[in-house]
């Protein structure tokens, strides 16, 4: 609360002079509120939940269990997507002996892009029950276009997919077709 307080002057007779008047304002009653209302929003506030994508990942197999043999993917039931820097992504069906850059196409992630054929090789694959999409991020490729092809497999419906590393005949065809020099050298400085 505000309150007045009033200085007198003990003097003998003379002019009869106002009386100054000091005000102060008591803050406690403000800071009290300020606190109620942290404490308010504070307990009313819901917080952003993340965003978590559900991976099925195989289980770890135990160790008396005999190792099973490798999976092999026929190409005419698979799509083989690279994912390159500078947001491009190059995609083929092809094996180690046909892939040349000829082969190696470019596409977009948009809609009329990697959706569009997607969608074509599965309905082109010989079983389509087991039609599976193999990622294979780059070292130059980002998080965010990762992803987003996980997005277009939740999209396509494409159920079976994996994510594995370049092999060293895509990563050679992959430097071509982009312009590498098969390692990232220094620029040259004068």
């Amino acid at each position: 609360m505000a309150e007045v307080q009033v200085q007198e002057k003990g003097g003998k007779g003379g002019k009869v002079r106002s009386k100054k008047q000091n005000t102060r304002v008591d803050m406690t009653p403000m800071v009290d509120l300020g606190f109620l209302l942290i404490t308010f929003f504070m307990f009313t506030t819901t917080f952003s939940k993340p965003n978590v994508m559900d991976l099925g990942l195989p289980a770890k197999p135990k160790e008396d269990q005999p190792k099973p043999p490798p999976t092999e993917i026929k190409l005419s039931n698979s799509i083989s997507l690279l994912l390159g820097k500078d947001n491009k992504i190059f995609w083929h069906q092809q094996d180690n002996s046909s892939l040349n850059d000829q082969t190696l196409n470019e596409t977009t992630y948009d809609r009329e892009g990697i959706r569009k054929i997607i969608e074509k090789a599965k309905a082109g694959a010989a079983d389509k029950t087991k039609f599976t999409v193999i990622i294979k991020p780059t070292d130059d490729a980002v998080y965010k276009n990762f992803v987003d092809i996980l997005d277009e497999m939740a999209i396509t419906k494409s159920e079976q997919y994996g994510v594995t590393d370049v092999k060293p005949w895509e990563k050679a065809i992959y430097d071509k077709k982009v312009g590498n020099n098969g390692a990232s050298a220094a620029p040259a400085t004068k």
